[in-house]
């Protein structure tokens, strides 16, 4: 069902070029808009819809001159069946306690970003995130936001340095009236060997299909790019072209 909100509440603007953190010798722009605080969910809705996604209370999507490999990309959770590989991935983290927690900060959260932007994106954009930054990261929203924190459970032979009930991983999603949207997830890294990030994605297709609602939301696909290329391992994975949306073709994947 098409939602429809008043456009008339909304400003969109452009930013300048800057160097583009995908792929290199490239530059970006984006088109945002700031969301309004009485129905943000609603117009959030509807942007996502359309290959927006939302940082704090903005939503941008690219708006590059030459160049258009940013592509929205989700999963169709009723079409979606696990692999063999995937199903082994749920099996091996099958014992961490899931808690789906209010979109509040807390310090426990951020020492393990920390770990985990030193390890994975030392050079990354975040890499320098403060507290604040943080805070501004998951408390700044007008949708329905919510942190889910996986825990670590009792296990014969669990991880070596990781406590019962420790925290081993974290993502900060959206609830859509049309499914879950992944912001940001983080997990880690000395455990990387349990596909953390995989099993995240996986958990939530599982999620969304148990809320009855149709697809998990995954940012951009960006072909070409080596950080963004797990994305098209997930299969069917829809991506929006300018005609709408539509399953990912074996030739995109080749060439990303």
């Amino acid at each position: 069902m098409t939602q429809h909100f008043p456009t008339r509440q909304l400003r969109f603007f452009l930013t300048a070029p800057s160097p583009c953190p995908y792929l290199p010798g490239r530059e970006e722009r984006k088109v945002f808009a700031h969301l309004p605080l009485l129905d943000g969910a609603q117009v959030n809705d509807s942007l996502t819809q359309g290959g927006f996604r939302r940082s704090q209370n903005i939503a941008y999507r690219p708006a590059c001159e030459s160049c258009a490999a940013c592509v929205s990309a989700r999963l169709p959770v009723a079409d979606y069946v696990f692999s063999r590989s995937e199903r082994k991935i749920l099996n091996r983290n099958g014992d961490l306690a899931r808690h789906v927690v209010e979109a509040e900060a807390t310090i426990e959260q951020f020492d393990l970003l920390r770990r985990y932007l030193t390890s994975r994106h030392a050079g990354g954009g975040m890499a320098d995130m403060t507290w604040p930054d943080y805070v501004a990261m998951v408390e700044d929203t007008a949708v329905r936001t919510h942190m889910v924190e996986y825990r670590a459970a009792p296990r014969d032979g669990g991880p070596k340095g990781v406590g019962v009930g420790d925290l081993i991983a974290c993502a900060l999603v959206d609830q859509l009236a049309d499914g879950l949207s992944l912001v940001y997830s983080f997990f880690d890294p000395s455990l990387a060997r349990n596909s953390l990030g995989s099993f995240i994605i996986l958990d939530h297709i599982v999620q969304a299909g148990l809320m009855d609602l149709p697809y998990v939301y995954l940012g951009y696909w960006v072909q070409g790019s080596q950080k963004m290329d797990y994305k098209a391992r997930f299969s069917p994975l829809e991506v929006l072209r300018p005609q709408g949306w539509t399953v990912m073709s074996t030739r995109d994947r080749e060439a990303g």
